[in-house]
């Protein structure tokens, strides 16, 4: 039976995407609070020094404050003055953040000292009535701030932004600071796997020996009383699409376990060391969960024979990860309730290390199935499609010999596809 059967059953439940919009949200108040203070400044109708002369001598200068770290003075005028219709219609006309308590005007200094002297001389001439009170403040500017620090912030968020982006995204590990982390996608209760041997047609020998499996995890003192050790884990050999990742799930669902599944190649990224880091994270999650099954597909992809095609003094990625996996397989005891089966259509090209008892103790064969096999295959593959009176699967399984599950969903489908046509 091929491996995508059941496929949306299969399907674990995904973590939520991550939403964006509390950035967009923050993004727009930072911006709407600095166009708030751009706009109240730029408020401030700027005059010159001859013109603040005027207004003071005229007597309209109510008081004046001296911003000393950005060299500029703030003119705030009398009540009465603002009554008077230049002031009031030139105010409220260009500034709509008009207020009587001011500031009304600015003008700039370039010299304290000589402002000093100015402010003198204006309040001799006005004489101690109507001096003009100075205020001498410092004062943070909002805009450079936010300028400065925040074009800063909003650099370095591009890149966390970028960097998270290029390593996968909102994904399992997909963050920057979780690239070390398992890419294995967990089936448990929570995810509703439904897959058992019913489920699998055809590998009636293969169900027999993965049976036993499912027995170690359901009543492992059934036979470690006895004083034997549970296998660590088992090798699912055979050509593509005969079922072997199905009948791996098929276990996980008959022993009620989580089961943790991922290819070979999750492990192996551009980045040195990354995939020792998965490997050991997965074993540690595995542990966490046990009992549980741990399914690695593809599994030729990192336990390809050491200094195979290799050249020599370098070093390879995929060793290292394979190095790390033969070191886990052999670190959690037999009683530790983990069972490792991994699934290859090239047992040829594996390590010898990764073989041998005591890692994976135990391969089984899954080959294509016979005539009775490829006839439940047909049963299977053909309900959900309507069928002639005469179509007969025993005589479909006889017209197919060779024919691998794969290869039969494909035939069922393509027969469906030409008959809507």
């Amino acid at each position: 039976m091929n491996d995508n059967q059941d496929k949306n059953k299969l399907t674990p439940k995904g973590a939520p995407k991550p939403s964006y919009q509390i950035w967009v949200i923050l993004s727009l108040l930072v911006f709407l609070i600095s166009m708030f203070y751009l706009n109240k400044n730029n408020a401030v109708i700027e005059i010159s020094e001859k013109q603040f002369e005027k207004m003071a001598l005229s007597h309209d200068v109510d008081h004046v404050v001296f911003v000393r770290n950005q060299d500029y003075v703030e003119v705030t005028l009398k009540k009465e003055a603002l009554q008077n219709a230049k002031y009031k219609t030139e105010l409220e006309n260009r500034s709509a953040w008009f207020s009587e308590n001011g500031p009304h005007y600015k003008f700039k200094v370039y010299s304290a000292e000589r402002f000093s002297e100015k402010i003198d001389e204006l309040n001799k001439k006005l004489g101690e009535d109507d001096a003009i009170e100075v205020k001498i403040e410092d004062r943070s500017d909002f805009t450079t701030i936010f300028f400065n620090w925040g074009f800063l912030l909003l650099l370095l968020f591009g890149f966390w932004w970028m960097m998270r982006r290029m390593t996968g995204g909102g994904g399992p590990g997909g963050q920057i600071f979780n690239i070390g982390k398992s890419r294995a996608a967990l089936f448990d209760a929570n995810s509703k796997v439904k897959v058992t041997f019913k489920d699998v047609a055809g590998l009636d020998e293969a169900k027999e020996e993965v049976k036993e499996i499912v027995d170690f995890l359901k009543e492992p003192s059934k036979f470690t009383k006895l004083g034997g050790k549970i296998p660590k884990g088992a090798l699912l050999v055979g050509p593509p699409g005969t079922g072997k990742t199905l009948l791996a799930k098929a276990v996980a669902g008959e022993a009620g376990v989580p089961f943790f599944t991922l290819s070979g190649s999750d492990f192996v990224e551009m980045f040195v060391g990354v995939g020792a880091a998965r490997v050991r994270d997965l074993f540690k999650q595995a542990k966490e969960k046990a009992p549980c099954i741990v399914f690695i597909d593809e599994i030729d992809a990192i336990g390809r024979s050491r200094g195979r095609g290799q050249i020599p003094g370098s070093n390879d990625e995929r060793e290292n990860t394979l190095n790390s996996l033969l070191v886990e397989m052999d670190g959690f005891a037999t009683d530790s309730g983990v069972i490792i089966l991994a699934a290859t259509n090239r047992p040829d090209v594996l390590d010898p290390a990764l073989l041998r008892p005591g890692r994976f103790d135990r391969q089984i064969t899954i080959d294509k199935p016979d005539i009775r096999g490829r006839e439940e295959i047909f049963k299977v593959h053909l309900k959900p499609i309507k069928l002639a009176p005469d179509v007969d699967p025993k005589k479909l399984a006889a017209q197919t010999p060779g024919f691998a599950g794969a290869e039969i969903a494909n035939v069922c489908n393509e027969a469906a596809l030409i008959a809507a046509r």
